[in-house]
């Protein structure tokens, strides 16, 4: 069984409203000195047999095909766990 973690973020220069709108909350908090604030997505799968190459390749075409939109967003993952 396989765990993939997988982080998704908005490209460097697409705009963040979610991030400028967190910000902007932490200083009326009275967070100081906060250059910026980007969101992203986090998500964690449980893959079963499947070998880490098999799991690899699956876990980057669900990621190019649904979990992140390529034109405005990157991604990156990691596998953690022992492959049967």
């Amino acid at each position: 069984m396989l765990t993939a973690k997988i982080y998704v973020t908005l490209k460097p220069g697409v705009l963040d409203a979610q991030g400028d709108t967190v910000r902007s909350a932490l200083e009326t908090l009275g967070f100081k000195g906060l250059a910026d604030v980007r969101v992203g997505k986090f998500m964690v799968l449980t893959l079963n047999s499947l070998t880490k190459e098999q799991a690899t390749a699956q876990v980057d075409e669900m990621c190019r095909r649904l979990l992140a939109n390529p034109v405005i967003e990157d991604y990156c993952f990691e596998l953690e766990g022992a492959t049967g």
